[in-house]
């Protein structure tokens, strides 16, 4: 078994000083935006290789899988990476709440502005 991001894809990374890169994290059936993460090469790899979310966590310095506590799984359809190669776009099934407050996604509160009509 590869225990290695595979070598083109982590060729086209950009990464932050800290080896990250942000995850987007996008419901495959309505298109709302669930919530942001980070990513390593490792959090990537896992992701790739089991389908399941997985993520780093910045504040634990740790690897977590979306819902392995909750119960709250994100089944990965797919994953792209943009022109850029600095973001990472994940479309999920998410199975109950995508955020740590129990709200659908992680930007139902604090609308800042919105376009008037």
């Amino acid at each position: 078994m590869n225990r290695s991001l595979d070598p083109v894809i982590a060729a086209r990374l950009k990464r932050n000083s800290d080896g990250l890169v942000p995850a987007v994290v996008q419901d495959a059936t309505s298109g709302k935006v669930l919530m942001l993460a980070w990513m390593d090469d490792e959090a990537l790899r896992r992701t790739l290789a089991t389908g399941r979310g997985t993520y780093f966590s910045r504040s634990r310095q740790a690897y977590w899988v979306k819902g392995e506590t909750s119960g709250h799984t994100q089944t990965v359809r797919e994953v792209r990476l943009d022109c850029d190669g600095d973001t990472v776009l994940l479309q999920v099934d998410q199975e109950g709440p995508a955020c740590h407050t129990g709200t659908t996604t992680c930007f139902d509160a604090d609308l800042l502005w919105e376009a008037r009509t």
